[in-house]
């Protein structure tokens, strides 16, 4: 099964709520740091990384000897990657999205297509919990091929754990599309909640089972309780606010070992996502 664990903003607990669920999952599980721009479960996770690969993507070179400056490459690029001008031909790699058209569709053949890196996937362990993350070069724009980079080390006989990057833009579909459930971190503020709406309109585009998790529960109003309430989302956690958590958190320690009474919370959140939601 593979759980994505996401939210509609910044701060809520995604990665507080994936590390623990990681751990809670037992041996025969996995964690995927999809928060490709800046990955932190490692920081709890405390893996044994035992390689490193290079992602990398597939950007145009224009062979000049070849090429008449027809501008046929131009026409078919849909995000502005090449400008042909009269005697050369102009490629942008960072707003290259590798469809390959370019090079298909160039009538003289004159346009090869050459690997770029763009970041580096880290692959290792912590005891049985294998765990995979991502990390952007620095000047990147586009995150989502190195998420589907990351997802392509997917292990299906393994309990998934994706933690998704934050708000609900191209990377966070990237990392949530194709899960089989997604939890959604959220806090009760007026931020939070305009956010988890959000949040909860794209799951719902992507015709994904979810339920929603609160964090800090208990700073806020009733207005997000009352919200799932009113549109039968499930509510499968509610974590108070806590300065001990808050502690732990500050200094890399996981919920469940620096609090062991939640790791049964966590387990009885498992079984509820394995059951479709229902607590």
């Amino acid at each position: 099964m593979i759980i994505a664990v996401a939210s509609g903003k910044g701060g809520t607990g995604k990665t507080l709520i994936a590390t623990s669920l990681a751990l809670a999952a037992g041996g025969n599980a996995q964690l995927l740091d999809c928060d490709v721009e800046e990955p932190n479960a490692a920081i709890f996770i405390k893996p044994k990384i035992e390689k490193s690969l290079k992602a990398s993507v597939l950007v145009p070179e224009v062979n000049e000897n070849k090429c008449n400056h027809c501008g046929k490459c131009a026409e078919v690029c849909e995000y502005n990657a090449i400008v042909s001008a009269k005697n050369k031909v102009l490629i942008f790699p960072a707003l290259c999205h590798s469809c390959g058209a370019c090079a298909l569709l160039c009538p003289r053949q004159a346009i090869i297509e050459k690997p770029r890196d763009i970041g580096v996937i880290d692959v290792g362990s912590r005891n049985e919990l294998s765990f995979v993350q991502g990390c952007l070069n620095v000047g990147e724009a586009m995150s989502p091929p190195l998420i589907r980079q990351v997802k392509q080390l997917i292990e299906p006989d393994k309990t998934v754990i994706i933690d998704a990057p934050p708000g609900t833009s191209c990377p966070v579909i990237a990392a949530v599309k194709g899960s089989d459930f997604c939890l959604l971190v959220t806090e009760p503020t007026p931020f939070g909640l305009n956010d988890l709406k959000l949040a909860v309109a794209m799951v719902r585009k992507l015709q994904l089972p979810f339920g929603v998790i609160i964090n800090r529960a208990d700073i806020g109003d009733d207005k997000t309780q009352r919200y799932c309430a009113e549109n039968d989302i499930p509510i499968l956690m509610e974590i108070p606010f806590d300065r001990e958590i808050a502690a732990l958190y500050s200094k890399g320690v996981l919920l469940i070992e620096g609090k062991p009474e939640y790791r049964q919370r966590f387990i009885d959140l498992l079984a509820a996502v394995g059951r479709g939601g229902q607590k």
